[in-house]
């Protein structure tokens, strides 16, 4: 499942994929330029949650 979205995003040039010729295998990923404009929405999002979404304590 998370190989399947790793390249979701890849194919939507939101993260690009470095494979090295190493054993074991070793991949990086890294956010495009796209995939960092997004910094400021996920943040937002976030903060909301922790404002919001979260149940607050009792008392």
């Amino acid at each position: 499942m998370l190989t399947k979205q790793l390249r979701e995003l890849e194919a939507d040039g939101l993260i690009r994929r470095e494979v090295y010729p190493v054993v074991p295998p070793k991949v990086e990923y890294s956010l495009t330029e796209k995939g960092a404009s997004l910094r400021p929405i996920v943040m937002a999002l976030q903060e909301w949650g922790a404002r919001y979404a979260l149940p607050e304590p009792p008392g």
